[in-house]
């Protein structure tokens, strides 16, 4: 399989900000996009506009819908996501409630059409969360069996966000897949992340960890030295912005309930290729490493979260699509990727 181009549904604008799903899927095959990751947000936003608002019933109707919204656009759903905030709990009651869950997250896949959901690593308060690595294994595996036992199986894509509590590097997100051991349980990688979380640190004044170059250089080797590729399940690309100013109280993006790291996920990603927005992640090294060095090839989302997307003004769906293709190119010239017929793509100007 070649790579193929994907983006995030919030990606191209918060639905809360009145940016609705339709649009943006018509934003992004507009702009050349044919793959979705499928936040579960924009189905409870189309789900709530149904009689009864966002009932179960109601959910597998917006799935019905979407469904059929991305097959009339020639858009895969690649997974749906997220679902978050699953292993290692204490709470072995809300253990047994997400499972519920992700139960009907199953009825929700198998509508859409897709065969693979997203787990975020978990980042509740360590309070909350077992500090056992095998209590986290233990519960991933559980999902993972559960989802083979499913017609046609589920896979399950694990990741580690930068700021996770117990998980928070891509060798800890790579150990437990490992640990678990199944053939639907494998990783996404993305350069975000990875570099979030050994290269920068929003919270100092360089904006950069300590020995940042050399904790990249050498984290980079042992990815390429240990990751089996058929195990990576598909990729996330996006940078993100220096801030001028530390991410410490009194910043704008201060919150005191998160790490500086998530917050300033969520309003700092750009896209690959940036700087002049600011992008200053080595995300072409760890792309590098990715797709010439482990050989990668298939689904690549462009996982942006910003600010820009919650903005109400209408263009933001078609600004950040265009800026999303644009990255693409730009990232396919740059790590020479094999890519799918581009025929049916536009200008990314327009």
């Amino acid at each position: 399989m070649p790579c193929r181009l994907a983006i995030t549904s919030m990606s191209l604008g918060r639905c809360s900000a009145g940016h609705s799903l339709p649009y943006k899927l018509d934003m992004a095959q507009l702009y050349g996009f044919t793959g979705i990751e499928l936040f579960h947000e924009d189905l409870l936003d189309v789900a709530q506009q149904l009689p009864g608002g966002a009932t179960e019933e109601n959910e597998l109707e917006a799935a019905r819908v979407i469904r059929q919204l991305c097959q009339e656009r020639g858009l895969t759903i690649v997974c749906l996501q997220p679902f978050a905030h699953y292993e290692g709990l204490l709470d072995r009651q809300a253990h047994l409630e997400r499972l519920d869950q992700l139960s009907f997250w199953f009825e929700l896949a198998r509508v859409l059409g897709t065969d693979m959901v997203q787990i975020p690593s978990n980042f509740l308060p360590s309070s909350e969360l077992s500090d056992d690595p095998l209590a986290a294994v233990a519960d991933l595996r559980i999902v993972a069996d559960m989802g083979l036992q499913e017609q046609p199986p589920i896979r399950f894509v694990y990741e580690a966000l930068c700021w996770g509590t117990r998980c928070d590097l891509w060798e800890q997100s790579w150990d437990v897949v490992r640990a678990v051991d199944r053939p639907n349980f494998g990783l996404c990688l993305d350069t975000f992340n990875i570099a979030g979380r050994i290269y920068a640190d929003p919270a100092l004044p360089t904006g950069c960890t300590p020995n940042s170059d050399q904790a990249v250089q050498e984290s980079l080797a042992r990815l390429v030295a240990t990751i089996d590729i058929q195990k990576v399940f598909y990729v996330q690309v996006v940078d993100a912005e220096r801030l001028e100013k530390p991410l410490v109280p009194g910043h704008e993006f201060y919150d005191a309930g998160q790490p500086a790291r998530m917050s300033w996920s969520r309003n700092c990603r750009l896209f690959y290729g940036e700087e002049d927005r600011g992008a200053y992640l080595p995300v072409a090294d760890i792309s590098r490493a990715i797709f010439q060095k482990l050989g990668f090839e298939g689904w690549v989302s462009m996982e942006l979260f910003n600010r820009r997307m919650s903005d109400v003004d209408e263009v933001v769906p078609r600004e950040l699509a265009s800026r999303g293709s644009v990255a693409w190119a730009k990232l396919v010239k740059d790590m020479k990727l094999r890519v799918e017929d581009s025929s049916r793509k536009i200008s990314a100007s327009l």
